[in-house]
Protein backbone atom coordinates (compact mmCIF):
# COMPACT_ATOMS: atom_id res chain seq x y z
CA UNK A 1 0.00 0.00 0.00
CA UNK A 2 2.84 2.31 1.03
CA UNK A 3 4.77 1.56 -2.52
CA UNK A 4 1.36 2.22 -4.15
CA UNK A 5 0.92 5.51 -2.80
CA UNK A 6 4.58 6.31 -2.98
CA UNK A 7 4.23 5.59 -7.33
CA UNK A 8 1.09 7.71 -7.29
CA UNK A 9 2.47 10.55 -5.55
CA UNK A 10 6.13 10.43 -8.02
CA UNK A 11 3.72 10.20 -10.95
CA UNK A 12 1.89 13.34 -9.92
CA UNK A 13 4.96 15.31 -9.61
CA UNK A 14 6.13 14.12 -12.47
CA UNK A 15 3.28 16.26 -14.45
CA UNK A 16 4.47 19.30 -16.13
CA UNK A 17 2.10 21.58 -13.85
CA UNK A 18 4.33 20.31 -10.82
CA UNK A 19 7.26 21.96 -12.97
CA UNK A 20 8.07 25.36 -11.92
CA UNK A 21 9.03 26.70 -15.26
CA UNK A 22 5.62 27.59 -16.40
CA UNK A 23 4.97 29.89 -13.46
CA UNK A 24 8.22 31.84 -14.62
CA UNK A 25 6.82 32.09 -18.00
CA UNK A 26 3.27 33.22 -16.72
CA UNK A 27 4.88 35.47 -14.55
CA UNK A 28 6.77 37.19 -17.88
CA UNK A 29 3.94 37.09 -19.93
CA UNK A 30 1.92 39.17 -17.00
CA UNK A 31 4.61 41.57 -16.60
CA UNK A 32 4.60 42.26 -20.45
CA UNK A 33 0.49 42.52 -20.64
CA UNK A 34 0.78 45.26 -17.18
CA UNK A 35 3.40 47.17 -18.48
CA UNK A 36 1.20 47.23 -22.30
CA UNK A 37 -2.02 48.32 -19.98
CA UNK A 38 0.21 50.86 -17.77
CA UNK A 39 1.46 52.26 -21.50
CA UNK A 40 -1.76 52.58 -22.84
CA UNK A 41 -3.68 54.45 -20.01
CA UNK A 42 -0.85 56.62 -19.30
CA UNK A 43 -1.51 57.53 -22.69
CA UNK A 44 -5.04 57.41 -22.46
CA UNK A 45 -4.77 60.32 -19.11
CA UNK A 46 -1.97 62.41 -21.31
CA UNK A 47 -3.99 63.03 -24.19
CA UNK A 48 -7.25 64.07 -21.87
CA UNK A 49 -5.34 66.28 -19.40
CA UNK A 50 -6.22 69.83 -19.33
CA UNK A 51 -6.53 72.67 -17.14
CA UNK A 52 -10.05 71.92 -15.39
CA UNK A 53 -9.75 75.73 -13.87
CA UNK A 54 -9.47 77.02 -17.06
CA UNK A 55 -11.87 75.94 -18.96
CA UNK A 56 -14.48 76.13 -15.30
CA UNK A 57 -13.89 80.33 -16.46
CA UNK A 58 -14.40 79.97 -19.94
CA UNK A 59 -17.52 78.24 -19.52
CA UNK A 60 -18.97 80.40 -16.75
CA UNK A 61 -18.55 83.42 -19.19
CA UNK A 62 -20.33 81.76 -21.63
CA UNK A 63 -23.19 80.74 -19.22
CA UNK A 64 -23.36 84.53 -17.90
CA UNK A 65 -23.90 85.67 -21.67
CA UNK A 66 -26.74 82.61 -22.33
CA UNK A 67 -24.57 81.92 -25.14
CA UNK A 68 -24.94 77.97 -24.39
CA UNK A 69 -23.93 77.04 -28.02
CA UNK A 70 -20.94 79.00 -27.57
CA UNK A 71 -20.18 76.58 -24.63
CA UNK A 72 -21.18 73.53 -26.09
CA UNK A 73 -18.26 74.68 -28.47
CA UNK A 74 -15.86 75.11 -25.97
CA UNK A 75 -16.42 71.57 -24.43
CA UNK A 76 -16.08 70.13 -27.74
CA UNK A 77 -12.86 70.76 -28.03
CA UNK A 78 -11.84 68.57 -25.56
CA UNK A 79 -12.01 64.68 -24.90
CA UNK A 80 -12.30 64.44 -21.45
CA UNK A 81 -14.04 63.22 -18.11
CA UNK A 82 -15.02 66.36 -17.34
CA UNK A 83 -15.91 68.17 -21.12
CA UNK A 84 -17.84 65.19 -21.80
CA UNK A 85 -20.19 65.17 -19.00
CA UNK A 86 -20.63 68.92 -18.51
CA UNK A 87 -21.36 68.70 -22.50
CA UNK A 88 -24.27 65.98 -22.24
CA UNK A 89 -25.67 68.63 -19.31
CA UNK A 90 -25.59 71.73 -21.68
CA UNK A 91 -27.06 70.00 -24.72
CA UNK A 92 -29.88 68.96 -22.64
CA UNK A 93 -30.25 72.55 -21.07
CA UNK A 94 -33.46 73.56 -21.88
CA UNK A 95 -35.05 70.37 -19.91
CA UNK A 96 -34.24 72.73 -16.83
CA UNK A 97 -31.86 71.96 -13.91
CA UNK A 98 -33.85 68.71 -12.26
CA UNK A 99 -33.23 67.01 -15.55
CA UNK A 100 -29.51 68.02 -16.18
CA UNK A 101 -28.41 66.92 -12.88
CA UNK A 102 -30.09 63.56 -13.85
CA UNK A 103 -28.53 63.32 -17.38
CA UNK A 104 -24.83 64.40 -15.49
CA UNK A 105 -25.22 61.47 -12.98
CA UNK A 106 -25.29 58.84 -15.94
CA UNK A 107 -22.87 60.28 -18.34
CA UNK A 108 -20.57 60.55 -14.99
CA UNK A 109 -20.94 57.01 -14.13
CA UNK A 110 -20.33 56.17 -18.42
CA UNK A 111 -17.38 58.39 -18.36
CA UNK A 112 -15.39 57.25 -15.05
CA UNK A 113 -15.94 53.39 -16.72
CA UNK A 114 -14.42 54.26 -19.81
CA UNK A 115 -11.50 55.85 -18.05
CA UNK A 116 -11.38 52.92 -15.58
CA UNK A 117 -11.01 51.03 -18.27
CA UNK A 118 -8.04 47.87 -17.46
CA UNK A 119 -7.70 49.08 -14.23
CA UNK A 120 -9.12 46.04 -12.98
CA UNK A 121 -6.31 43.79 -14.37
CA UNK A 122 -3.50 45.96 -12.52
CA UNK A 123 -5.36 45.77 -9.28
CA UNK A 124 -5.92 41.81 -9.43
CA UNK A 125 -2.44 41.12 -10.90
CA UNK A 126 -1.20 43.67 -7.65
CA UNK A 127 -2.68 41.21 -5.63
CA UNK A 128 -2.49 37.77 -7.19
CA UNK A 129 1.14 38.06 -8.31
CA UNK A 130 3.15 37.47 -5.44
CA UNK A 131 0.73 33.94 -4.73
CA UNK A 132 1.86 33.10 -8.15
CA UNK A 133 5.69 33.43 -7.33
CA UNK A 134 4.83 31.86 -3.67
CA UNK A 135 3.36 28.52 -5.54
CA UNK A 136 6.40 28.74 -8.20
CA UNK A 137 8.63 28.58 -4.81
CA UNK A 138 6.69 25.81 -3.19
CA UNK A 139 6.81 23.62 -6.42
CA UNK A 140 10.47 24.40 -6.74
CA UNK A 141 11.29 23.01 -3.32
CA UNK A 142 9.50 20.08 -3.92
CA UNK A 143 11.13 19.26 -6.38
CA UNK A 144 14.43 20.36 -4.79
CA UNK A 145 13.29 17.28 -1.92
CA UNK A 146 12.74 15.23 -5.14
CA UNK A 147 16.12 15.95 -6.21
CA UNK A 148 17.16 15.10 -2.73
CA UNK A 149 15.85 11.46 -1.97
CA UNK A 150 16.90 10.72 -5.52
CA UNK A 151 20.55 11.66 -4.92
CA UNK A 152 21.03 11.62 -1.15
CA UNK A 153 25.27 11.87 -2.33
CA UNK A 154 24.93 14.91 -3.30
CA UNK A 155 22.43 16.79 -0.83
CA UNK A 156 23.61 19.66 0.42
CA UNK A 157 24.24 21.03 -3.38
CA UNK A 158 20.86 19.65 -4.65
CA UNK A 159 18.73 21.33 -2.23
CA UNK A 160 20.51 24.54 -2.38
CA UNK A 161 20.18 24.70 -5.80
CA UNK A 162 16.81 24.00 -5.82
CA UNK A 163 15.76 26.14 -3.40
CA UNK A 164 17.81 29.26 -4.55
CA UNK A 165 16.05 28.58 -8.00
CA UNK A 166 12.51 28.19 -6.77
CA UNK A 167 12.76 31.58 -4.61
CA UNK A 168 13.35 33.14 -8.23
CA UNK A 169 9.47 32.78 -8.74
CA UNK A 170 8.61 34.81 -5.33
CA UNK A 171 11.16 37.57 -6.22
CA UNK A 172 9.55 37.63 -9.95
CA UNK A 173 5.97 37.59 -8.75
CA UNK A 174 7.20 40.79 -6.34
CA UNK A 175 8.44 41.97 -9.20
CA UNK A 176 5.31 42.41 -11.17
CA UNK A 177 3.05 42.83 -8.30
CA UNK A 178 4.67 46.35 -6.70
CA UNK A 179 5.01 48.67 -10.48
CA UNK A 180 0.96 47.33 -10.91
CA UNK A 181 0.54 48.37 -7.99
CA UNK A 182 1.79 52.01 -8.45
CA UNK A 183 0.48 52.15 -11.63
CA UNK A 184 -2.93 51.31 -10.04
CA UNK A 185 -2.68 53.91 -7.32
CA UNK A 186 -1.67 56.39 -9.45
CA UNK A 187 -4.28 56.07 -12.28
CA UNK A 188 -7.16 55.70 -9.59
CA UNK A 189 -6.13 59.27 -8.28
CA UNK A 190 -6.20 60.61 -11.88
CA UNK A 191 -9.91 59.02 -11.97
CA UNK A 192 -10.94 61.10 -8.83
CA UNK A 193 -9.05 64.19 -9.61
CA UNK A 194 -11.25 64.23 -12.88
CA UNK A 195 -14.44 63.13 -11.44
CA UNK A 196 -13.96 66.02 -9.30
CA UNK A 197 -13.24 68.27 -11.70
CA UNK A 198 -16.34 67.43 -13.46
CA UNK A 199 -18.84 67.85 -10.48
CA UNK A 200 -17.48 71.40 -10.25
CA UNK A 201 -18.06 71.75 -13.55
CA UNK A 202 -21.53 70.22 -13.24
CA UNK A 203 -22.20 72.55 -10.39
CA UNK A 204 -21.42 75.57 -12.76
CA UNK A 205 -23.43 74.88 -14.88
CA UNK A 206 -26.40 74.05 -12.80
CA UNK A 207 -25.90 77.41 -10.68
CA UNK A 208 -26.55 79.25 -14.04
CA UNK A 209 -29.84 77.29 -14.93
CA UNK A 210 -31.02 77.27 -11.53
CA UNK A 211 -30.53 81.21 -11.64
CA UNK A 212 -31.82 81.35 -14.92
CA UNK A 213 -35.13 79.70 -13.32
CA UNK A 214 -35.32 82.33 -10.56
CA UNK A 215 -34.85 85.52 -12.20
CA UNK A 216 -38.09 86.81 -12.27
CA UNK A 217 -39.86 87.84 -15.27
CA UNK A 218 -39.64 91.89 -16.95
CA UNK A 219 -41.89 93.88 -15.79
CA UNK A 220 -43.87 95.02 -19.26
Amino acid sequence: MHEKTGNLIQTILGLPIFRSEWVLYLLLFLSVASIGVMLERWVFFRRRSLDSGQVRDALAKFLDKGDYEGGAALLKKYDSLETNVALVGLQAAALGPESVEDLLVGALGQEKARYERRLNFLATLASNAPYIGLFGTVLGIIRSFRDLAANMADASSAVMAGLAESLVATAMGLLVAIPAVIAFNVFRGRVKDSVTNSQTLGAVLLSRLKAVETVPPAKP
